[in-house]
């Protein structure tokens, strides 16, 4: 695909995201969810505890988990380094 076409969907997708919260009643609006159950996103000012439980979250196995900020996947290190026998779970 070309570069063009990929900034396109990408800008697809970050509309049809802000579109799927601005549909909602302003008092229900939380800026983060799934696209088509599927695709996450949140797009909350980041804090940093949301950032450790992102990139190192000692409460889950999970390697792929949403990004602490913007649409789709981070690597939750813990998880990877855990699984990769590198080291012992907590």
């Amino acid at each position: 695909m070309k570069r063009s076409n990929r900034r396109w969907l990408w800008l697809i997708i970050v509309a049809v995201a802000i579109a799927n919260e601005l549909r909602k009643p302003a008092g229900e609006r939380t800026w983060h969810d799934r696209l088509f159950g599927f695709l996450p996103y949140d797009f909350r000012r980041p804090t940093f505890e949301r950032l450790k439980q992102t990139v190192w979250n000692t409460g889950s196995d999970r390697i792929l988990v949403p990004q602490v900020f913007g649409i789709g996947w981070s690597v939750n290190l813990h998880g990877l380094l855990t699984r990769l026998g590198l080291l012992q779970g907590t």
